[in-house]
């Protein structure tokens, strides 16, 4: 080895220790900030999901208060929608609409 290359060494790594250091302390920067914007958007997520969870509970209870405060009217109109059905020579369901349903034909398979 050289005698001249040990001082060009001890330069290089003179100059590359602070270097690493510096690179170093900016990436724990960039790291640090990193985490603070992946939590507040983590927040951010979980109060829109809670916001849209509430709005769903109150769909809830509305249709829970529908069917408990006019239960024996619902159950009063689908029955009557059962009584309209007619029954085709070939075995299937129409409503008064004229659809067929095709009911009888799947009960017979």
């Amino acid at each position: 080895m050289d005698p001249i290359m040990i001082p060009i060494l001890g330069i290089v790594f003179g100059c590359t220790i602070p270097v690493v250091a510096i690179w170093a302390k900016h990436q724990q920067k960039l790291a640090k900030i990193q985490g603070e914007t992946t939590a507040h958007a983590t927040a951010e997520k979980a109060a829109q999901y809670a916001a849209q969870v509430a709005k769903l509970e109150d769909r809830v209870q509305v249709l829970e208060r529908i069917v408990t405060d006019r239960g024996y009217d619902i159950a009063t109109q689908i029955e009557a929608l059962r009584d309209t059905r007619e029954v085709e020579s070939d075995g299937a369901i129409t409503s008064d609409l004229g659809v067929p349903l095709n009911i009888g034909n799947k009960e017979k398979a």
